[in-house]
């Protein structure tokens, strides 16, 4: 009876997948193959959020992969390139609204920076579909399996710090919401992005006629084992709380990053911000956005801040506030966050946002952009190494703005912090899709972490993020307001904070090396 059924649901795989195959052989061919490698690029962008159809970031790497099957390594490197170029051309098209419609730089630097960092990202992945080629120079299961998920995996941890690093848009990410999402707290975002492409290498495996009947039903059962196991692992809680629940407010300005800095608009805004304060005085913490404050914290220390703080330690409440700082005596300035209450401190931005925070450019570049009259500025590194904030009568983890893209950075903080909190300006994306990717990524981090995250944004959104990766409470953008939420600390850490990302680095290095070194025998002994 079993057996029977096997056969049943073999003939079914059989037709399902030969149909596909006489649409895509059409598709597969010259032109027409270049093409759709570059529509199904633009289409995985629809993975992530706002959008979240997660299939597609299985179901388009799938198409990528047989689209480079039967073609020559020059060939598959093009597609590639063409689905990476287009993926990110309509990912982070924002960029373009950043450079020229917020910071005012003139259109043709704008195209370029979103033209040049898309067609980075695309050799990126012209350099994994070519390795993969080259290593397997015959389409198959060890292609499909081996090379495409250990390249395509490795590239993406490369480019999550090389030249400074661009997480954005990596495979595990969309994967927030699917069966996928219980490998994160064990192998963060990459192996989420592994076990991703690997099930794409499933797909094809199961859709290859050319494999017998019995190893594409195994194929299938790989498949579904992955999934299932992801669904078990995601039911796991690899933290616990450790403490009684806290109450916070995060405060929302939504001042627009165009007058911003304004002089004329400073008073204003500090008394918006006093304001909103001031109707939550009842939390025990709370929290104002990246540069809540747009002066530097030396010329608002008497006048606004020393009488804030007076009053938030008579409320027994504790702020976190985002403003500028200045050491006086080197000339640095930071992009900072600050602690007032029981605990004053101080933690810089670490991880500098190139071209928007710092200009990695020699001097004659700066004197040429001076010359130009093109906006630009610098801020200065924090140390790598900083003694974590206390609010609330715990240590807390705290980032601002990009650096919750850099997993590594966050789990700093780890396991002696018993919540994390990012405060950002994202008026710089304006109303656009950067702002629900951002949220993304940030509900990656809290996962990974298993600790609540306190996302507070100048414009939004505004989010309390559990333990778990959802989003427990939010405020839209747009307008200003105050999100009021109970959260717990935490404690205890997940099988990824004990090892990072070096486990699944290692591992796919060893494959690596062991194909190449397959490689290079197999051609020693045809010589």
């Amino acid at each position: 009876m079993i057996s029977a059924r096997l056969v049943l649901l073999n003939r079914k795989i059989r037709s399902v997948t030969g149909r596909f195959r006489r649409v895509g052989a059409w598709l597969h061919h010259a032109r027409r193959g270049d093409l759709t490698a570059a529509v199904c690029g633009g289409l995985t962008v629809l993975a992530f959020a706002p959008f979240g159809a997660y299939p597609l970031a299985i179901l388009m790497p799938a198409c990528l992969f047989w689209l480079i099957e039967d073609i020559s390594l020059r060939r598959a490197a093009g597609r590639a390139f063409l689905f990476a170029l287009v993926e990110f051309l309509f990912g982070v098209y924002w960029i373009y609204n950043s450079v020229h419609v917020i910071a005012d730089a003139p259109v043709w630097v704008a195209v370029g920076m979103l033209v040049g960092l898309s067609a980075v990202m695309g050799l990126y992945l012209a350099l994994t579909c070519a390795i993969a080629v080259w290593l397997t120079p015959k389409s198959g299961p060890l292609r499909w399996l081996c090379a495409l998920p250990a390249t395509w995996t490795l590239f993406e941890w490369l480019r999550s710090w090389f030249l400074s690093g661009f997480p954005w848009l990596c495979i595990g990410y969309s994967q927030i919401d699917s069966g996928l999402r219980g490998y994160a707290p064990i192998m963060g975002v990459f192996g989420v992005s592994l076990v991703a492409i690997l099930s794409a290498g499933l797909l094809l495996c199961i859709a290859e006629r050319r494999l017998r009947g019995a190893s594409r039903l195994i194929s299938f059962g790989a498949l579904v084992a992955i999934w299932g196991l992801g669904g078990v692992l995601g039911a796991i809680q690899w933290t616990h709380s450790a403490g009684a629940p806290i109450t916070v407010s995060l405060v929302q300005g939504d001042i627009p990053q165009t007058t911003k800095w304004a002089p004329e608009t400073f008073e204003p805004t500090m008394q918006l911000y006093r304001k909103l304060t001031e109707e939550h005085w009842n939390s025990q913490l709370v929290i104002w956005p990246e540069a809540a404050v747009p002066d530097y914290y030396d010329d608002v220390k008497t006048t606004y801040l020393d009488p804030l703080e007076q009053e938030s330690r008579q409320h027994g409440t504790d702020m976190l506030i985002g403003i500028p700082t200045e050491n006086l005596a080197s000339g640095d300035y930071y992009n900072s966050v600050i602690s007032l209450g029981r605990h004053d401190g101080v933690y810089n931005k670490r991880h500098l946002v190139p071209f928007g925070e710092f200009f990695p450019v020699p001097e004659w570049v700066r004197r040429w952009l001076e010359i130009m009259d093109l906006p630009y500025s610098d801020f200065t590194r924090g140390a790598a190494d900083q003694p974590l904030l206390r609010v609330a009568g715990y240590p807390v983890g705290v980032s601002i703005c990009y650096e919750d893209a850099f997993s590594s950075e966050i789990m700093r903080a780890l396991p002696e912090a018993a919540f994390l909190v990012n405060v950002s300006n994202d008026g710089w994306f304006g109303d656009s899709i950067a702002l629900p990717q951002h949220l993304e990524i940030a509900r990656m981090r809290a996962l990974e972490a298993g600790r609540y995250l306190l996302r507070d944004t100048n414009t939004g959104i505004t989010a309390v993020i559990g333990p778990d990766g959802r989003i427990v409470s939010r405020i839209p953008g747009d307008h200003d307001g105050v999100l009021t939420d109970r959260i717990y600390p935490y404690a205890g850490r997940t099988p990824y904070v004990w090892s990072g990302a070096m486990p699944v680095v290692a591992g796919l290095s060893v494959i690596m090396l062991a194909m190449v070194a397959g490689y290079l025998i197999s051609f020693i002994k045809e010589i």
